[in-house]
């Protein structure tokens, strides 16, 4: 009998389905669930109601980040709501048996990045959270994606979702990278091909010789992106640079498991001749460090490029387009180097990971941040904090003018103190550049650590490869 060439998306979903419901979802059963406290109370509320208790504890993590300070975090949080939520998520898993690592706990951390560093994120895993980033841990070879309150709730009680199939899209990207371009400048190119929407319906498998030639850190920025372009998650085939990230971590296999878990893992990528709904393929060499001048992740350009003049753009997407640009206060046509900065955040589960910190210190090392620009520097977990101390880059930051703050998603969004102000522009590591994403009528550029490196030094907006 010869067996259909699969995907790697078909071999890890169709060996997690419990259930078929006929002309509907699968029932899909959930190895990793990590929860955080925004999304989880309301979930929580729902399962006491039903006089449920969470099915299988062991199997939940969870950690506060979305609403917590970056400074002063052994004090009480000073903004209610966010209090209280924190407050909410350390009483829940009291009450349900969960593991928290909570604001005083050494692993705390941005959910999406301590998963993946405590080995807790492994391949061929399904993995949920109730935030859209989850896609992060694909880059481990599993399926992860994000999920809505009444799922984690879902999730809560029989640790099984109700999930339709997406349809599978491969993106190849080929060839060496030029100098200074990241994975955050991949994640960034992609999108301004296939745009925002261009993923929808479709889960992603990356692929090429610049994917495999990427870091365990870099391809989590890939996979963290994935969603920006419609899709419903990305994932990257396990290899030795996975097997070596993962070995040794607190919660990763140990001895003879270790070896049972290799030997499956090994098997985890497609099928030669395996078939996937859509293609794309990209030659690295065509990427240049990337930057957004709109107010979506596929309004993004070159540095060395000019803002598009949007005359091909017509109806809704004109309209879009022109809205973007006034609320941005940019003109068609204009350079995007040289534009003013008054803002830069390196941080959030995209790139708040020590690799992320060593790429900014490294720009930065002998030089000054410029005096017009306020810069918070975030790490995304107290092992990257720790990691940045230990390895001296704290005192290369203060140098240079900049101070290291305390672990949480911070500026990537509007709900802690971290908030750049209306109508400042920011230089931002983070994912999304909505309007208000980082503060009410705040005006953002998404860019990778060098990208963000170089404004901070310069004040505006600025080409690493000159340095």
């Amino acid at each position: 009998m010869i067996l259909e060439p699969k995907t790697l998306f078909d071999k890890i979903w169709d060996g997690h389905v419990v259930k078929q419901v006929k002309d509907g979802p699968d029932v899909l059963y959930i190895d990793r669930h990590f929860i955080h406290e925004v999304t989880s109370p309301v979930a929580f509320l729902g399962l006491e109601k039903r006089g449920m208790k969470v099915f299988r504890p062991k199997n939940t993590i969870a950690t506060p980040d979305h609403n917590v300070p970056t400074i002063d975090q052994h004090l009480p949080i000073k903004e209610e709501l966010s209090r209280i939520q924190v407050q909410a998520l350390k009483d829940n898993c009291a009450k349900n048996g969960i593991e928290l690592y909570g604001l005083d706990h050494q692993y705390h951390g941005i959910v999406h990045i301590i998963g993946p560093e405590l080995g807790i994120t492994q391949p061929g895993m399904t993995i949920v959270c109730g935030d859209s980033h989850t896609s992060t841990h694909g880059a481990f070879g599993s399926i992860a994606f994000g999920i809505g309150t009444s799922e984690v709730e879902m999730v809560f009680a029989s640790q099984c979702i109700l999930q339709p199939k997406p349809k599978k899209m491969r993106i190849s990207v080929e060839g060496k990278l030029q100098k200074d371009v990241t994975a955050k400048d991949i994640a960034l190119y992609v999108i301004s091909k296939i745009s925002t929407s261009g993923g929808t319906g479709h889960f992603i498998e990356f692929a090429g010789s610049a994917i495999r030639n990427l870091t365990m850190e870099g391809r989590m920025t890939l996979c963290n992106m994935s969603i920006e372009c419609g899709a419903r998650g990305g994932m990257i085939a396990p290899d030795e640079e996975t097997f070596n990230y993962i070995k040794g971590r607190e919660f990763a296999p140990k001895g003879e498991d270790w070896n049972k878990k290799l030997a499956i893992w090994k098997q985890l990528k497609s099928d030669d001749n395996a078939v996937f709904d859509t293609e794309y393929k990209y030659d690295a060499s065509d990427i240049e460090p990337m930057i957004t001048y709109g107010t979506n992740p596929g309004m993004g350009i070159g540095v060395s490029g000019n803002i598009p003049t949007g005359e091909n753009l017509t109806g809704s997407d004109r309209i879009t387009f022109d809205k973007s640009l006034e609320y941005m206060g940019f003109k068609p046509g204009d350079k995007i180097k040289g534009k003013k900065v008054d803002y830069v955040f390196i941080g959030s589960c995209t790139n708040g990971r020590i690799e992320d910190f060593r790429l900014f210190a490294n720009f930065v090392k002998g030089k000054k941040k410029a005096a017009s620009v306020i810069a918070w520097i975030v790490p995304g977990s107290k092992k990257v904090e720790q990691q940045i101390r230990e390895e001296g880059l704290v005192e290369i930051f203060e140098a240079a003018g900049f101070a290291l703050r305390q672990p949480g998603c911070s500026a990537c969004l509007a709900m802690n103190d971290d908030k750049i102000p209306a109508g400042k522009y920011s230089v931002s590591t983070s994912n999304r550049n909505f309007e208000g994403r980082q503060g009410p009528g705040a005006r953002t550029m998404l860019a990778s650590p060098l990208m963000a490196a170089a404004a901070a030094i310069t004040g505006v907006v600025s080409d690493p490869r000159e340095f």
